[in-house]
């Protein structure tokens, strides 16, 4: 059974920082691609950021970009996002996913349809 466990998540002062982490277990973790996405209240959920399964590739929304940093340790079946200078507008609870298809370099990264199993997801509140 593949179980993927967010944390990490809290509540920041506007221009703080936070790590999140995806501890995933049930699955050969270093196969398959990660993705990290939100959902503010009253808001569709949406991708933040990808990363494929050998960790060279990387992949951002906009609105993160330069703000944020996607890592990964096979090692310890482990995901990470590493935010700074967040913003009120990055309240939301934060999601990480596993790519459906194994070994995947190029895929659509920014599509939750990509992705198979999630996590419980981690509240991240930043104050203003």
């Amino acid at each position: 059974q593949v179980q993927l466990v967010e944390s990490g998540g809290g509540l920041v002062q506007a221009g703080g920082s936070l790590r999140l982490s995806c501890a995933a277990s049930g699955r050969t973790f270093n196969m398959y691609a990660m993705g990290w996405f939100r959902q503010a209240p009253g808001k569709e959920r949406e991708f933040v950021a990808a990363i494929s399964w050998s960790g060279r590739n990387t992949y951002y929304t906009d609105s993160v970009k330069g703000r944020s940093t996607i890592s990964r340790d096979n090692a310890k079946n482990t995901a990470y996002l590493q935010m700074s200078s967040l913003k009120p507008e990055d309240t939301a609870v934060y999601y990480c996913a596993t790519d459906r298809i194994r070994y995947r370099t190029t895929w659509e990264y920014g599509s939750d349809r990509e992705y198979d199993y999630w996590g419980q997801g981690t509240q991240v509140t930043v104050s203003s």
